[in-house]
Protein backbone atom coordinates (compact mmCIF):
# COMPACT_ATOMS: atom_id res chain seq x y z
CA UNK A 1 0.00 0.00 0.00
CA UNK A 2 2.83 2.35 0.91
CA UNK A 3 4.48 1.71 -2.49
CA UNK A 4 1.23 2.51 -4.27
CA UNK A 5 0.84 5.83 -2.41
CA UNK A 6 4.49 6.62 -3.13
CA UNK A 7 4.00 6.00 -6.88
CA UNK A 8 0.86 8.16 -6.85
CA UNK A 9 2.81 10.98 -5.20
CA UNK A 10 5.58 10.65 -7.79
CA UNK A 11 3.05 10.83 -10.61
CA UNK A 12 1.27 13.80 -8.97
CA UNK A 13 4.57 15.69 -8.70
CA UNK A 14 5.43 14.77 -12.33
CA UNK A 15 2.05 16.06 -13.52
CA UNK A 16 2.51 19.33 -11.61
CA UNK A 17 6.00 19.76 -13.03
CA UNK A 18 4.69 19.03 -16.51
CA UNK A 19 1.98 21.66 -16.04
CA UNK A 20 4.57 24.20 -14.98
CA UNK A 21 6.74 23.34 -17.97
CA UNK A 22 3.82 23.78 -20.30
CA UNK A 23 3.20 27.20 -18.81
CA UNK A 24 6.80 28.26 -19.29
CA UNK A 25 7.76 26.75 -22.64
CA UNK A 26 5.59 26.58 -25.71
CA UNK A 27 6.44 23.79 -28.08
CA UNK A 28 5.61 25.15 -31.52
CA UNK A 29 3.95 22.36 -33.52
CA UNK A 30 4.34 22.01 -37.27
CA UNK A 31 1.90 24.30 -39.05
CA UNK A 32 0.34 21.43 -40.92
CA UNK A 33 0.31 18.94 -38.06
CA UNK A 34 -2.51 20.26 -35.90
CA UNK A 35 -4.14 16.84 -35.84
CA UNK A 36 -4.72 15.29 -32.41
CA UNK A 37 -2.51 12.45 -33.64
CA UNK A 38 0.54 14.74 -33.50
CA UNK A 39 3.16 13.70 -30.97
CA UNK A 40 3.46 15.99 -27.92
CA UNK A 41 5.47 14.52 -25.06
CA UNK A 42 4.18 17.22 -22.68
CA UNK A 43 0.48 16.58 -23.38
CA UNK A 44 -1.25 14.99 -20.35
CA UNK A 45 -3.57 13.03 -22.66
CA UNK A 46 -0.55 11.01 -23.77
CA UNK A 47 -0.04 10.01 -20.12
CA UNK A 48 -3.62 8.69 -19.88
CA UNK A 49 -2.42 5.11 -19.49
CA UNK A 50 -0.75 6.13 -16.21
CA UNK A 51 -3.82 7.89 -14.80
CA UNK A 52 -6.15 5.05 -15.72
CA UNK A 53 -5.02 2.94 -12.76
CA UNK A 54 -3.89 0.19 -15.15
CA UNK A 55 -0.20 0.71 -14.54
CA UNK A 56 1.61 -2.57 -14.96
CA UNK A 57 4.82 -3.52 -13.25
CA UNK A 58 6.48 -3.41 -16.64
CA UNK A 59 5.41 0.22 -17.12
CA UNK A 60 6.73 1.13 -13.68
CA UNK A 61 10.07 -0.47 -14.53
CA UNK A 62 10.19 1.49 -17.78
CA UNK A 63 9.42 4.72 -15.94
CA UNK A 64 12.13 4.09 -13.36
CA UNK A 65 14.56 3.16 -16.14
CA UNK A 66 13.75 6.36 -18.01
CA UNK A 67 14.34 8.43 -14.87
CA UNK A 68 17.65 6.63 -14.43
CA UNK A 69 18.66 7.41 -18.01
CA UNK A 70 17.67 11.04 -17.50
CA UNK A 71 19.77 11.25 -14.34
CA UNK A 72 22.82 9.78 -16.07
CA UNK A 73 22.32 12.03 -19.07
CA UNK A 74 22.34 15.08 -16.79
CA UNK A 75 25.90 14.16 -15.84
CA UNK A 76 27.06 14.84 -19.41
CA UNK A 77 28.48 18.26 -20.27
CA UNK A 78 25.79 20.50 -21.79
CA UNK A 79 25.83 20.80 -25.58
CA UNK A 80 27.20 23.95 -27.13
CA UNK A 81 24.50 26.26 -28.45
CA UNK A 82 24.28 25.55 -32.17
CA UNK A 83 27.65 23.85 -31.98
CA UNK A 84 29.46 27.03 -31.03
CA UNK A 85 32.85 25.46 -30.29
CA UNK A 86 35.58 26.48 -32.70
CA UNK A 87 37.58 24.29 -35.04
CA UNK A 88 40.61 26.48 -34.30
CA UNK A 89 41.26 24.17 -31.34
CA UNK A 90 41.76 21.26 -33.79
CA UNK A 91 44.71 20.53 -36.08
CA UNK A 92 43.99 21.85 -39.56
CA UNK A 93 45.23 20.21 -42.75
CA UNK A 94 42.77 21.61 -45.30
CA UNK A 95 42.61 24.79 -47.28
CA UNK A 96 40.31 27.30 -45.59
CA UNK A 97 38.89 30.75 -46.16
CA UNK A 98 38.02 33.28 -43.49
CA UNK A 99 34.44 34.52 -43.74
CA UNK A 100 33.38 38.08 -43.01
CA UNK A 101 32.08 37.10 -39.56
CA UNK A 102 35.44 35.57 -38.60
CA UNK A 103 34.54 31.91 -39.08
CA UNK A 104 36.68 29.58 -41.18
CA UNK A 105 35.31 27.41 -43.97
CA UNK A 106 37.34 24.41 -45.16
CA UNK A 107 37.23 23.34 -48.79
CA UNK A 108 38.65 20.87 -51.30
CA UNK A 109 39.09 21.22 -55.06
CA UNK A 110 38.76 18.39 -57.56
CA UNK A 111 38.66 17.97 -61.34
CA UNK A 112 40.42 20.15 -63.88
CA UNK A 113 42.08 23.33 -62.72
CA UNK A 114 39.84 26.30 -62.07
CA UNK A 115 41.48 28.38 -64.79
CA UNK A 116 41.02 25.66 -67.43
CA UNK A 117 37.46 24.75 -66.45
CA UNK A 118 34.28 25.37 -68.43
CA UNK A 119 31.93 24.33 -65.64
CA UNK A 120 32.45 25.14 -61.97
CA UNK A 121 30.36 23.22 -59.45
CA UNK A 122 29.96 23.71 -55.70
CA UNK A 123 28.97 20.48 -53.93
CA UNK A 124 27.08 20.48 -50.59
CA UNK A 125 27.51 17.23 -48.66
CA UNK A 126 24.81 15.48 -46.65
CA UNK A 127 24.24 14.63 -42.99
CA UNK A 128 27.27 13.11 -41.30
CA UNK A 129 29.45 13.55 -44.38
CA UNK A 130 32.09 16.12 -45.36
CA UNK A 131 34.00 17.71 -48.21
CA UNK A 132 35.88 14.41 -48.49
CA UNK A 133 32.79 12.63 -49.81
CA UNK A 134 33.35 10.41 -52.83
CA UNK A 135 32.68 12.01 -56.23
CA UNK A 136 32.03 9.26 -58.78
CA UNK A 137 32.32 11.35 -61.92
CA UNK A 138 34.43 9.58 -64.51
CA UNK A 139 37.75 11.17 -65.36
CA UNK A 140 36.85 11.03 -69.05
CA UNK A 141 33.75 13.16 -68.48
CA UNK A 142 35.59 15.58 -66.20
CA UNK A 143 38.18 16.19 -68.92
CA UNK A 144 35.66 16.18 -71.79
CA UNK A 145 33.45 18.86 -70.23
CA UNK A 146 36.15 20.66 -68.27
CA UNK A 147 34.58 20.28 -64.82
CA UNK A 148 35.97 21.88 -61.67
CA UNK A 149 34.47 20.75 -58.34
CA UNK A 150 34.56 22.81 -55.16
CA UNK A 151 33.54 20.80 -52.10
CA UNK A 152 33.39 22.40 -48.66
CA UNK A 153 32.68 21.39 -45.07
CA UNK A 154 29.36 22.87 -44.07
CA UNK A 155 29.42 24.80 -40.74
CA UNK A 156 30.66 22.63 -37.87
CA UNK A 157 31.65 19.72 -40.10
CA UNK A 158 35.24 18.65 -40.71
CA UNK A 159 37.55 21.63 -40.38
CA UNK A 160 34.93 24.35 -40.75
CA UNK A 161 33.90 26.43 -37.76
CA UNK A 162 30.36 26.05 -36.44
CA UNK A 163 28.03 28.98 -36.98
CA UNK A 164 26.32 30.03 -33.72
CA UNK A 165 23.71 31.82 -35.86
CA UNK A 166 23.10 28.95 -38.26
CA UNK A 167 19.97 29.10 -40.37
CA UNK A 168 18.81 27.96 -43.77
CA UNK A 169 19.30 31.50 -45.08
CA UNK A 170 22.88 31.79 -43.82
CA UNK A 171 23.89 28.77 -45.88
CA UNK A 172 23.36 30.73 -49.11
CA UNK A 173 25.59 33.59 -48.02
CA UNK A 174 28.36 31.25 -46.85
CA UNK A 175 28.32 29.71 -50.33
CA UNK A 176 28.31 33.10 -52.02
CA UNK A 177 31.29 34.24 -49.97
CA UNK A 178 33.13 30.99 -50.70
CA UNK A 179 32.56 31.48 -54.43
CA UNK A 180 33.70 35.10 -54.32
CA UNK A 181 36.86 34.50 -52.30
CA UNK A 182 37.92 31.64 -54.57
CA UNK A 183 36.96 33.67 -57.65
CA UNK A 184 34.99 30.97 -59.44
CA UNK A 185 32.93 33.53 -61.32
CA UNK A 186 29.67 35.43 -61.08
CA UNK A 187 27.68 32.28 -61.82
CA UNK A 188 28.34 28.68 -60.87
CA UNK A 189 26.58 25.32 -60.65
CA UNK A 190 25.42 23.70 -57.45
CA UNK A 191 24.78 20.13 -56.33
CA UNK A 192 23.07 19.49 -52.98
CA UNK A 193 23.12 15.91 -51.70
CA UNK A 194 20.44 14.64 -49.30
CA UNK A 195 20.38 16.97 -46.27
CA UNK A 196 22.87 19.22 -48.04
CA UNK A 197 19.97 20.10 -50.33
CA UNK A 198 18.72 22.72 -47.87
CA UNK A 199 21.80 24.75 -48.78
CA UNK A 200 20.77 24.50 -52.44
CA UNK A 201 17.15 25.47 -51.65
CA UNK A 202 18.53 28.47 -49.76
CA UNK A 203 20.55 29.54 -52.80
CA UNK A 204 17.50 29.20 -55.06
CA UNK A 205 15.64 31.49 -52.66
CA UNK A 206 18.29 34.06 -51.78
CA UNK A 207 20.94 34.11 -54.55
CA UNK A 208 19.32 32.54 -57.64
CA UNK A 209 21.16 35.00 -59.90
CA UNK A 210 24.43 33.29 -58.95
CA UNK A 211 23.32 29.81 -60.07
CA UNK A 212 23.91 28.64 -63.63
CA UNK A 213 22.27 25.31 -62.81
CA UNK A 214 21.27 23.24 -59.78
CA UNK A 215 20.86 19.54 -59.04
CA UNK A 216 19.21 18.32 -55.83
CA UNK A 217 20.01 14.65 -55.26
CA UNK A 218 17.55 12.76 -53.02
CA UNK A 219 16.78 16.09 -51.32
CA UNK A 220 15.18 16.19 -47.90
CA UNK A 221 11.50 17.00 -47.54
CA UNK A 222 10.69 19.00 -44.40
CA UNK A 223 7.36 17.94 -42.91
CA UNK A 224 6.91 21.49 -41.57
CA UNK A 225 6.74 23.08 -45.01
CA UNK A 226 3.32 24.76 -44.88
CA UNK A 227 2.27 23.67 -48.37
CA UNK A 228 2.63 19.95 -47.70
CA UNK A 229 -0.92 18.60 -47.30
CA UNK A 230 -1.50 16.85 -43.98
CA UNK A 231 -3.33 14.04 -45.74
CA UNK A 232 -0.09 13.16 -47.53
CA UNK A 233 2.06 12.93 -44.40
CA UNK A 234 -0.24 12.00 -41.51
CA UNK A 235 0.51 8.26 -41.69
CA UNK A 236 4.21 8.66 -42.46
CA UNK A 237 6.20 7.17 -39.57
CA UNK A 238 9.16 9.37 -40.54
CA UNK A 239 7.21 12.48 -39.56
CA UNK A 240 6.59 11.16 -36.05
CA UNK A 241 10.19 10.06 -35.71
CA UNK A 242 11.45 13.49 -36.79
CA UNK A 243 9.02 15.26 -34.42
CA UNK A 244 10.38 13.22 -31.54
CA UNK A 245 13.96 13.91 -32.64
CA UNK A 246 13.32 17.66 -32.78
CA UNK A 247 11.74 17.66 -29.33
CA UNK A 248 14.63 15.72 -27.80
CA UNK A 249 17.20 17.91 -29.57
CA UNK A 250 15.52 21.06 -28.28
CA UNK A 251 14.58 20.20 -24.71
CA UNK A 252 16.74 17.28 -23.54
CA UNK A 253 19.89 17.24 -25.71
CA UNK A 254 21.87 15.70 -22.85
CA UNK A 255 19.53 12.73 -22.77
CA UNK A 256 19.71 12.40 -26.55
CA UNK A 257 23.52 12.49 -26.45
CA UNK A 258 23.60 9.81 -23.78
CA UNK A 259 21.07 7.67 -25.66
CA UNK A 260 22.85 7.59 -29.02
CA UNK A 261 26.15 6.53 -27.46
CA UNK A 262 24.85 3.52 -25.51
CA UNK A 263 26.20 0.09 -26.38
CA UNK A 264 22.73 -1.43 -26.70
CA UNK A 265 21.80 1.00 -29.48
CA UNK A 266 22.49 -0.64 -32.90
CA UNK A 267 25.82 0.39 -34.39
CA UNK A 268 26.06 2.11 -37.76
CA UNK A 269 27.32 -1.15 -39.26
CA UNK A 270 24.04 -2.78 -38.22
CA UNK A 271 21.91 0.13 -39.44
CA UNK A 272 23.67 0.07 -42.80
CA UNK A 273 22.36 -3.47 -43.35
CA UNK A 274 18.82 -2.66 -42.24
CA UNK A 275 16.20 -2.89 -45.01
CA UNK A 276 14.09 -0.35 -43.10
CA UNK A 277 16.55 2.36 -44.16
CA UNK A 278 18.10 1.04 -47.36
CA UNK A 279 16.98 -0.99 -50.34
CA UNK A 280 19.00 -3.93 -51.66
CA UNK A 281 21.04 -1.81 -54.04
CA UNK A 282 21.97 0.63 -51.27
CA UNK A 283 23.02 -2.22 -48.98
CA UNK A 284 25.30 -3.56 -51.72
CA UNK A 285 26.80 -0.07 -52.14
CA UNK A 286 27.48 0.21 -48.41
CA UNK A 287 29.73 -2.84 -48.66
CA UNK A 288 32.08 -0.88 -50.93
CA UNK A 289 32.14 2.62 -49.38
CA UNK A 290 33.20 3.88 -45.93
CA UNK A 291 29.57 4.37 -44.87
CA UNK A 292 28.89 6.97 -42.19
CA UNK A 293 31.87 7.05 -39.80
CA UNK A 294 30.74 10.36 -38.26
CA UNK A 295 27.61 8.60 -37.00
CA UNK A 296 29.52 5.89 -35.13
CA UNK A 297 29.21 5.72 -31.33
CA UNK A 298 32.88 6.59 -30.99
CA UNK A 299 32.48 9.78 -33.01
CA UNK A 300 29.17 10.71 -31.40
CA UNK A 301 30.81 10.70 -27.97
CA UNK A 302 32.78 13.75 -29.07
CA UNK A 303 30.80 16.81 -27.99
CA UNK A 304 31.68 18.80 -31.10
CA UNK A 305 30.48 16.03 -33.43
CA UNK A 306 27.21 15.63 -31.55
CA UNK A 307 26.62 19.40 -31.49
CA UNK A 308 27.23 19.68 -35.23
CA UNK A 309 24.84 16.86 -36.12
CA UNK A 310 22.22 18.13 -33.71
CA UNK A 311 22.40 21.66 -35.11
CA UNK A 312 22.27 20.43 -38.71
CA UNK A 313 19.27 18.22 -37.97
CA UNK A 314 17.38 21.02 -36.21
CA UNK A 315 17.97 23.48 -39.05
CA UNK A 316 17.03 21.00 -41.75
CA UNK A 317 13.80 19.81 -40.14
CA UNK A 318 12.87 22.86 -38.08
CA UNK A 319 10.79 25.78 -39.26
CA UNK A 320 12.23 27.52 -42.32
CA UNK A 321 11.84 31.21 -43.12
CA UNK A 322 10.36 30.34 -46.52
CA UNK A 323 8.33 27.59 -48.17
CA UNK A 324 10.23 25.98 -51.08
CA UNK A 325 6.96 24.86 -52.63
CA UNK A 326 6.01 28.52 -53.10
CA UNK A 327 9.17 29.46 -55.00
CA UNK A 328 8.55 30.91 -58.44
CA UNK A 329 10.83 30.27 -61.37
CA UNK A 330 13.61 32.87 -61.04
CA UNK A 331 14.99 32.15 -64.51
CA UNK A 332 14.15 33.04 -68.06
CA UNK A 333 14.16 30.53 -70.89
CA UNK A 334 17.51 28.71 -71.22
CA UNK A 335 18.96 30.89 -68.46
CA UNK A 336 19.39 28.07 -65.94
CA UNK A 337 17.99 24.65 -65.09
CA UNK A 338 17.06 22.99 -61.81
CA UNK A 339 16.81 19.21 -61.38
CA UNK A 340 15.60 16.84 -58.67
CA UNK A 341 16.90 13.26 -58.69
CA UNK A 342 15.04 10.71 -56.59
CA UNK A 343 15.23 6.96 -56.04
CA UNK A 344 11.88 5.22 -56.45
CA UNK A 345 12.77 2.83 -53.60
CA UNK A 346 14.24 5.52 -51.32
CA UNK A 347 13.28 4.65 -47.73
CA UNK A 348 14.69 7.84 -46.21
CA UNK A 349 12.80 10.32 -48.40
CA UNK A 350 9.56 8.79 -49.74
CA UNK A 351 9.05 9.08 -53.47
CA UNK A 352 5.43 10.20 -53.01
CA UNK A 353 6.57 13.38 -51.25
CA UNK A 354 9.25 14.10 -53.82
CA UNK A 355 6.71 13.70 -56.61
CA UNK A 356 4.38 16.12 -54.87
CA UNK A 357 7.17 18.69 -54.44
CA UNK A 358 8.17 18.49 -58.10
CA UNK A 359 4.50 18.67 -59.10
CA UNK A 360 4.18 21.99 -57.29
CA UNK A 361 7.31 23.32 -59.02
CA UNK A 362 6.86 22.52 -62.73
CA UNK A 363 9.93 24.58 -63.63
CA UNK A 364 12.08 21.94 -61.90
CA UNK A 365 12.95 18.87 -63.96
CA UNK A 366 12.18 15.69 -62.04
CA UNK A 367 14.12 12.45 -62.58
CA UNK A 368 13.43 9.10 -60.93
CA UNK A 369 15.73 6.08 -60.67
CA UNK A 370 13.41 3.02 -60.86
CA UNK A 371 15.45 0.71 -58.61
CA UNK A 372 17.19 3.51 -56.75
CA UNK A 373 17.38 3.98 -52.99
CA UNK A 374 18.87 6.89 -51.05
CA UNK A 375 22.46 6.35 -52.19
CA UNK A 376 21.99 6.91 -55.92
CA UNK A 377 24.98 9.26 -56.02
CA UNK A 378 27.16 6.15 -55.57
CA UNK A 379 25.56 4.11 -58.37
CA UNK A 380 28.01 3.36 -61.14
CA UNK A 381 27.62 5.71 -64.09
CA UNK A 382 24.66 7.63 -62.66
CA UNK A 383 26.62 10.67 -61.51
CA UNK A 384 27.88 11.15 -65.07
CA UNK A 385 24.27 11.11 -66.24
CA UNK A 386 23.32 13.69 -63.60
CA UNK A 387 26.19 15.95 -64.65
CA UNK A 388 25.31 15.76 -68.34
CA UNK A 389 21.69 16.64 -67.55
CA UNK A 390 22.47 19.75 -65.52
CA UNK A 391 25.51 20.97 -67.48
CA UNK A 392 24.64 20.32 -71.13
CA UNK A 393 20.94 19.49 -71.02
CA UNK A 394 21.14 15.87 -72.14
CA UNK A 395 17.81 14.48 -71.00
CA UNK A 396 17.97 10.87 -69.75
CA UNK A 397 14.57 9.60 -70.90
CA UNK A 398 14.84 6.37 -68.91
CA UNK A 399 14.79 8.36 -65.66
CA UNK A 400 11.66 10.35 -66.46
CA UNK A 401 8.58 8.79 -64.84
CA UNK A 402 5.59 8.40 -67.13
CA UNK A 403 3.33 10.19 -64.67
CA UNK A 404 4.04 12.28 -61.59
CA UNK A 405 1.37 12.72 -58.95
Amino acid sequence: MGDKVHLQNIFKTNTQNTSRLRGQTKVKPPKNSASPQSFNPLCPSHLHFLRSGMVSRFAVVLLIGFLGMFYQAKQLPPPQINGSSSSQDLPVSSHRIKLSDGRYLAYREKGVSKDESKFRIIVCHGFGSSKDMTILASQDLIVELGIYFLLYDRPGYGESDPNPNSSVENEAYDIQELADQLQIGSRFYMIGVSMGSYSAWSCLKHIPHRLAGTALLVPLVNYQWPSLPYSLIKEDYRRKFLSLGLWLSTYVPGLLHWWVTQNWIPSTSVLEKNPIFFNERDIDILKTIPGFPMLSKRSLKEQRVFDTLRSDFMIAFGEWEFDPLKLSNPYGENESSVHIWQGYEDKVVPVQLQRYVSGQLPWIQYHEVPDGGHLIIHYKGLFDTILRAVLVGEEPVCYRPKSVS
